[in-house]
């Protein structure tokens, strides 16, 4: 089962390594992260994507906690909380007088943005959750993908709504 973690850090040198370190050491994988300054520029927030059963997640959960620099770990989808969930990709797609209304029409309908353009190539920027960033690269695909970044998944807790 796939997993996103959220892990508050003191904002250190070496903090990324080391927990880099315990998933490497112990033989998970890293589908995605994401490291950025909170609003506190002496803490981090990490986005980590793993895939495990329970036990392994627990296994996780537990040796992130005993990690020094470690001030918050939640795995979001073990705590029965609602998140939300984005991820950015950049799509360099080939374009020519034939594709370039089918291309845009693409853009148009996935609410992307048109980020650099030249005579045989539009760069396409995306965010959304997983399956929108999958849907329009499969989309893309067959017109000519030259190029594809995506970055990690960044994902928080939704506040309790509004009772009325």
């Amino acid at each position: 089962m796939r997993h996103t973690i959220s892990v508050l850090v003191d904002n250190r040198p070496g903090v990324l390594s080391r927990i880099a370190g315990l998933f490497s050491g112990r033989g998970f994988n890293i589908e995605s992260l994401s490291v950025n300054e909170t609003l506190d520029p002496t803490m981090s927030q990490m986005t980590i994507v793993t895939r495990g059963d329970d036990r392994i997640l627990e296994q996780i959960n537990k040796q992130l906690n005993k990690l020094i620099d470690i001030i918050k770990v939640v795995d979001y989808e073990s705590s029965g909380s609602d998140f939300i969930e984005r991820e950015l990709a950049l799509i360099k797609v080939n374009v020519d007088e034939h594709k370039r209304s089918e291309v845009l029409s693409i853009i148009d309908i996935f609410r992307c943005k048109v980020v650099d353009v030249s005579r045989t190539h539009y760069t396409v920027e995306v965010t959304g959750d997983e399956n929108k960033i999958q849907a329009i690269i499969d989309l893309f695909r067959p017109l000519g993908i030259k190029e594809l970044i995506r970055s990690g998944k960044a994902a928080m807790l939704r506040e309790n709504k509004i009772k009325g």
